[in-house]
């Protein structure tokens, strides 16, 4: 085995140079305090978080134990009785709000505007046949114009406090009261001038008709038919179904169905006395919500149908057998002086307008008779068109004679005390007055049926969400105790 020398010292010899020592590389400098960098620098806090993320945390931790769940659990069913409750009152306050006011504002304001029109074209004809009459005008026929100036004169009023003050209906109102006064000072000079033996009174008695038929009565008329879109308006805010409601009542009911059956399948405890009081409350307020509204709901389509409906042809064929009467007395006034051109022909413009008018009453009936749904309302109807009938006979009977010169035979056929046309447009008028009497009758029976419907569902509704809730909180408080 060769044993390796050892190492010895190295031989003696001129020492090797010592170099200087490389300094080591120095640090950079520190940053100026406030950079943010550099190891004596703090790192940049971390974003604080929002309530709502930190309370998701909570729910999250609170749903991985029994006590955190039925907590939640609880919560909700509370939270979905109370929603259904709220939103229960709200819909049927609305709806009750737009049933009385189809009950006390929208119709009866409707019916005043109708009254309105009537009380016109009345007036119309009163003046009409007081000017006929000349000298003789009868105590009766200036009774009744004057009343009939005062009925439209106070509706006129009623209307106006009635009406919201930037409607449409209160510049119509402003018009009318504008061009009644105008209207009446005419009849007044021509009724002066008339007994003075003076022409010209008829030509100022065709003048207010002028005012009357293209003013007056167009106004009259318009008011009657924006008065008759609020009326349907608040039909249709009072009978739609509250869907939203319904759908949280069930919503609210499933709820608790589900955790009565988890309770079940937890504690084998068939029931738990909370909960099934919340499920009852919530059960109340859905059926009464449901009956209750469907009640509602039929009474005033049953107001609609057969009153509202019967109401408004029969205000039309009233003021149609207005018109007609103040075209047919106009007839004799005007002697000719007013013609009408249709096609080739040529017509007496007031007599020409007494068949339109005439043609139009006859429409009206038939519709009203088909509307009528028991015997009263079918009689006066009936009886109105035998009366129209024999009008119309009367009156080819009287323009006979006005044709032929007879102007005296023809004026007592038709404002005579016997056999004249009179006869027949009051028993008309009579008539048509019954029969808006009934039917009126009817509107408020029905409609006042489908109000009381609505009676106590709002607040008692918010009552029982209320009791629900509780039940609701109480008997999942009643779990969470046995964790205690």
């Amino acid at each position: 085995m060769t044993h390796l020398p050892k190492s010895s010292p190295p031989p003696p010899g001129p020492s090797l140079p010592i170099l200087p020592a490389v300094p080591a590389q120095s640090a950079p400098p520190a940053p100026p305090p406030g950079t943010g960098s550099g190891p004596a620098a703090s790192p940049p806090p971390a974003p604080r978080r929002t309530a709502f993320a930190e309370g998701l945390d909570q729910l999250r931790t609170a749903a991985t134990t029994e006590p955190g769940r039925l907590r939640i659990i609880g919560a909700v069913l509370a939270l979905l009785v109370i929603a259904f409750g709220a939103v229960t009152a709200w819909q049927m306050t609305d709806r009750a709000a737009a049933a009385d006011d189809v009950l006390t504002s929208s119709q009866p304001l409707s019916s005043d505007a109708a009254d309105i029109y009537r009380s016109l074209a009345d007036a119309n004809t009163a003046a009409s046949s007081g000017f006929l009459a000349g000298g003789q005008e009868s105590a009766a026929s200036r009774d009744r114009y004057e009343q009939d100036i005062r009925t439209a004169a106070d509706k006129l009023v009623n209307a106006a406090a009635n009406a919201d003050p930037d409607s449409p209906s209160t510049a119509t109102i402003a018009k009318l009261n504008k061009l009644l006064p105008e209207y009446k000072g005419l009849v007044e000079r021509a009724r002066t001038y008339n007994r003075q033996g003076f022409p010209v009174g008829g030509a100022y008695l065709r003048y207010a008709n002028e005012k009357m038929q293209q003013q007056m009565l167009p106004a009259a008329e318009d008011l009657y038919k924006k008065e008759n879109q609020r009326l349907r308006a608040d039909y249709a805010d009072a009978t739609p179904y509250p869907w939203a409601a319904i759908a949280l009542g069930v919503a609210a009911l499933a709820a608790l169905a589900w955790a009565q059956h988890r309770n079940y399948r937890r504690t084998n405890r068939v029931l738990n006395q909370g909960l099934v009081a919340a499920t009852a409350t919530a059960t109340v307020v859905l059926l009464w919500l449901v009956v209750g509204h469907s009640i509602a709901r039929a009474g005033l389509n049953d107001s609609y149908d057969h009153g509202v409906r019967s109401l408004n042809v029969l205000h039309d064929a009233r003021i149609a057998s207005l018109k007609a009467r103040g075209n047919e007395n106009l007839t004799l006034v005007a002697r000719g002086a007013e013609t009408k051109k249709v096609g080739a022909q040529t017509f007496d413009a007031y007599d020409y307008d007494f068949r339109t008018d005439m043609a139009d009453l006859g429409k009206y009936l038939a519709a009203a008779a088909n509307l009528a749904d028991d015997t009263s309302g079918e009689q006066p109807v009936t009886a109105a068109v035998g009366n129209m009938t024999e009008w119309k006979k009367r009156h080819t009977a009287a323009r006979e004679q006005d044709e032929n010169g007879n102007y005296q035979q023809a004026l007592d056929r038709v404002i005579g005390t016997k056999g004249a046309t009179g006869e027949c447009f009051d028993s008309v008028d009579a008539n048509l007055r019954t029969a808006l009497a009934h039917e009126e009758t009817e509107f408020k029976r029905a409609a006042d049926d489908g109000r009381d419907a609505l009676t106590g569902l709002s607040a008692g509704a918010a009552v029982l969400a209320v009791l629900g809730a509780a039940g609701a909180v109480l008997g999942i408080g009643r779990r969470l105790s046995e964790y205690r």
